[in-house]
C-alpha cells in the first residue's frame, strides 16, 4: 500500500552536487522539496569513496558563498592563481594568470569537501527532505502535479519534477528526451600526487594526441609538518583500450609514466592517493524541460573535463533555475508554469551548447597527431598569450564572470 508523503514544490531526482545545490537554493527562498537518492551519503563522504576533485569557478564559488558554504569549505580549497596550458610541453605555451583586482580563477575542492559542505546546510534547512538510499519505481506527471513512487512504498508529490540524477538519467530516458552524443573511446584516469616543489597554485593543462594530462592544485598536506607535503590532482586521459594496464601498473611504473608527461616541474612525485577511472563522452540534450519536468546538471549535459567546466555549468543551472521559480512566486505562478520552465530553457540553451561544443572542439582539435597539427597548436597559443584582451575573455570564460549572471553567481 502506497504511504503519502507531505507535497512540495518540487521533488528533486538525484541528491549529488547539483541536485542537492539545488534543493538549498530553492530552501533559500522559501521553497520545500523532497531530494531523492540512490547513494548513501556516508558513502560519497568517505575518504576513499572516489578521489575526485573539482575546480570551482569564480561564479560558482560566489553561489556557495551567497548558499551559505563557503564557510565550511574556505581553509579547504586551494587557489588556482594561473593556468598553464602547453602542447606537450613544447615552447609556446599560454599562461593565464589574472590581476590582483580580478582575483583567483577558482578554486580546487576534493569532491569529499563539497559533499560534506552542502549535506551540512541541508541539513539545516527545514524546506529539505532528504531520502537516501532510495529507489525510484514510478513517476508520474499531469496538469495538476507530479508523484514519485519509491521501492518502499513513499509516494513523493510535487508541482514539479527535477531530474538530476546525472549522465545516466532515467528520469531524461523515461520522458523522452533524445540527447545528442558520443564516447571518446577515452578514459580519465584520477590520482592524487604529492610532490618535492610547490605547485605555485598553478594548474597545469597538458596536451598530448591521446589526450589531456592535467594537474590540479590542492593545499599542502596538514599532517605531515609544518611545511606539509606539496598535492596535486592528477587526471590523464588514456585510449580506453589502455586504461586496464595504466591501471594495473604498480606505483613505481605509474610514476614513471607520469614522469614521462610532465617532466621534473614538481620535482621528486610520489603516490598521495590512489587510482579510480571513468569513461569519457559526450551528450547534449537541446530540450530540458517538459510537462512540469525540468533536466538540471549532467541529465541535461556532460562533456569531456578538457576545461573543468561540467560541474560548474551544472551549478549556472542552479542558479538560474532558482532565479525563474523565485520570479515566478512572486508572480503567484505554480513552479510548474510552463512559461517558467520556458524561461528557464531559453536562459540556459546558448550557454550550455556553446560550453559543450567548444569543449568538444578543444578535445578534437588537441587530440590531431603529427608535428604540422602540433607546429599550428603552438602558434595558436603563442598569439593567444600576445594579445591582452583575448587572454582576458578566455580567463572571464573559466571564471564562469561572463554573459548573462543571475544573480546568485555575481559576487
Amino acid at each position: 500500500m502506497s504511504v503519502p508523503a507531505s507535497p512540495r514544490d518540487a521533488v528533486i531526482l538525484g541528491g549529488g552536487l547539483v541536485g542537492m545545490t539545488l534543493a538549498i537554493a530553492l530552501a533559500r527562498q522559501g521553497m520545500t522539496t523532497h531530494v531523492v537518492d540512490a547513494a548513501d551519503p556516508s558513502d560519497t563522504t568517505a575518504a576513499d569513496f572516489d578521489g575526485r576533485a573539482s575546480a570551482i569557478s569564480t561564479a560558482s564559488w560566489n553561489l556557495y558563498t551567497n548558499l551559505g558554504m563557503a564557510d565550511a569549505l574556505v581553509a579547504k580549497g586551494s587557489p588556482i592563481d594561473a593556468i598553464a596550458v602547453t602542447d606537450g610541453m613544447k615552447p609556446g605555451r599560454i599562461d593565464f594568470r589574472p590581476t590582483a583586482e580580478e582575483g583567483s580563477l577558482g578554486r580546487m575542492f576534493a569532491n569529499r569537501d563539497l559533499r560534506l559542505a552542502m549535506y551540512a546546510v541541508a541539513a539545516g534547512c527545514p524546506e529539505i527532505t532528504f531520502h537516501t538510499r532510495a529507489k525510484v519505481v514510478s513517476r508520474e506527471r499531469d496538469a495538476h502535479g507530479v508523484k514519485v513512487t519509491l521501492a518502499d512504498g513513499q509516494v513523493l508529490a510535487g508541482a514539479l519534477l527535477v531530474g538530476a540524477e546525472g549522465r545516466a538519467s532515467p528520469t531524461r530516458d523515461e520522458a523522452g528526451f533524445t540527447p545528442a552524443k558520443w564516447s571518446y573511446g577515452h578514459r580519465a584516469i584520477i590520482s592524487g600526487l604529492t610532490h618535492e616543489k610547490p605547485h605555485g597554485n598553478t594548474a597545469w593543462e597538458i596536451f598530448y594526441p591521446a589526450g589531456p594530462f592535467a594537474l590540479l592544485p590542492l593545499l599542502d598536506d596538514p599532517d605531515s609538518g609544518p611545511d606539509g607535503k606539496h598535492r596535486s590532482a592528477l587526471v590523464w586521459t588514456v585510449a580506453e583500450t589502455n586504461a586496464a594496464g595504466v591501471l594495473a601498473l604498480s606505483d613505481r611504473a605509474f610514476l614513471a609514466e607520469v614522469e614521462k608527461r610532465m617532466g621534473d616541474i614538481f620535482g621528486k612525485l610520489a603516490i598521495g592517493a590512489g587510482r579510480s577511472s571513468y569513461p569519457l563522452n559526450f551528450h547534449h540534450t537541446a530540450r530540458v524541460t517538459s510537462d512540469r519536468l525540468v533536466l538540471v546538471g549532467d541529465a541535461a549535459h556532460g562533456m569531456h573535463p578538457i576545461a573543468g567546466q561540467g560541474l560548474n555549468l551544472g551549478l549556472r543551472d542552479v542558479a538560474a533555475f532558482a532565479e525563474v521559480l523565485a520570479e515566478g512566486a512572486r508572480l503567484g505562478l505554480d513552479p510548474g508554469d510552463a512559461q517558467t520552465l520556458a524561461r528557464y530553457e531559453r536562459w540556459r540553451a546558448s550557454d550550455t551548447l556553446m560550453v559543450a561544443t567548444a569543449t568538444d572542439v578543444l578535445t578534437r582539435l588537441f587530440g590531431l597527431p603529427g608535428k604540422l597539427p602540433s607546429a599550428v597548436r603552438r602558434l595558436g597559443m603563442g598569439g593567444v598569450q600576445r594579445l591582452p584582451t583575448l587572454k582576458r575573455w578566455f580567463m572571464d570564460e573559466a571564471r564562469g564572470m561572463s554573459g548573462d549572471l543571475p544573480e546568485l553567481l555575481r559576487g
